[in-house]
């Protein structure tokens, strides 16, 4: 029994020391070995470098007024890079209706939104025939000069384009790019699309108009409502008669055309006259660029809208007078192509302003 039982013992001692040795070896063992190799898999992993954060860009907003011979011009500044000089329409509008449609040209350029004389933030006149395109282009160069800008990418909207023109006319050489939105270069031509305009109207809604332009568009109502037109005429002409040429794509579900007429009617009566919306009397008739076109040679960006108010005709007439143009027609666009159509705007000035700008692949910009 006893010889037994001590042989038993052993048999009990060397399994359980066996595993013991084993790992002691394994201890001591050469890197790279199946031992180290053990004591490797073990070993608890070590924590990753934490990665970088990317920087979270801020686009801060510097606003102020520029004198310009005695009249205060409002200029709101966003964004970084090459100054682009943006104008509004109207006449007699602001700068807000760009936003926020135009904010993405801030990753790429300077933007400087200014409001015109008598119109927006700037300094109203006393007398409204200071309201014209000539004084507006010089207070233009005078936002140029007070920003110490250099030379400038400009950008007209509506009759914010008219304006470019005229300064591109006179000012060129402090021009490195210009961008006509949905513009005119000939106030004639302009009024011979107004007429195809009505032409094309139901005949109840052409006929209510009419009655309205013939009674005379102001001096009605109430005292407070005598010097702006009647709201059936503004619901009229820039509701039912307007919208189908201002939006397409993506009509405004808040557009009030009884909000088109809160603007400075001094101006709005100077430039554009007093006798409706279908028919420029005002002092824009003097706007007749179209035999001058040929003398701009800085790079120029025409874009429209495929059912726009200012008919995509009259931006391929400019487009084949400005040698050094390029054209865009955006389809299922009216007036406000960057509303109805905001990414394909917002590309076609990046890609004029920056033809070299290394862009992500199609399948990267957009994943299936």
């Amino acid at each position: 029994m006893r010889s037994y039982f001590r042989l038993g013992l052993m048999v009990l001692v060397c399994a359980c020391a066996g595993p013991l040795l084993q790992a002691q070896s394994d201890a001591g063992a050469p890197s790279g070995e199946p031992g180290t190799q053990a004591a490797e898999s073990a070993a608890a992993p070590q924590a990753e470098k934490p990665k970088p954060v990317a920087r979270i860009a801020d686009y801060p907003i510097q606003e102020g007024f520029i004198d310009s011979r005695g009249i205060l011009i409002y200029y709101m500044t966003v964004g970084r890079g090459a100054p682009l000089v943006i104008v509004h329409g109207g006449p007699g509008a602001s700068h807000d209706y760009f936003l926020p449609y135009l904010l993405p040209l801030a990753r790429h350029n300077r933007l400087i939104f200014i409001d015109e004389r008598g119109s927006g933030r700037s300094q109203k006149l006393d007398d409204p025939s200071g309201y014209t395109v000539e004084n507006m282009v010089e207070d233009l160069e005078a936002v140029r000069q007070g920003l110490v800008l250099g030379k400038i990418s400009l950008l007209g909207h509506s009759y914010g384009g008219v304006l470019a023109q005229a300064y591109a006319l006179k000012y060129q050489n402090n021009l490195t790019h210009l961008i006509l939105c949905s513009t005119f270069p000939s106030t004639s031509q302009m009024n011979q699309v107004f007429v195809k305009m009505k032409e094309k109207m139901p005949t109840e809604l052409r006929a209510r108009i009419d009655r309205e332009e013939k009674e005379g568009l102001f001096g009605h109502g109430t005292d407070y409502e005598k010097n702006r037109y009647t709201n059936n005429y503004m619901i009229a002409a820039w509701g039912e008669g307007y919208f189908p040429y201002l939006y397409q794509n993506h009509p405004d579900p808040n557009y009030d055309p009884l909000d088109s007429g809160k603007i400075p009617w001094d101006l709005y009566r100077e430039m554009w006259g007093s006798d409706g919306e279908f028919v420029i009397d005002g002092n824009l008739k003097s706007v007749e660029y179209v035999e001058q076109l040929h003398t701009i040679h800085v790079p120029t960006l025409i874009l429209a809208g495929d059912h726009d108010e200012c008919d995509p005709s009259l931006s391929q007439e400019m487009h084949e007078k400005i040698a050094d143009s390029e054209i865009s027609i955006l389809p299922k666009s009216g007036h406000m192509t960057f509303v109805d159509q905001p990414k394909m705007f917002n590309d076609s000035v990046i890609d004029f302003l920056h033809p070299n700008r290394q862009k992500r692949p199609a399948s990267a910009a957009n994943p299936s």
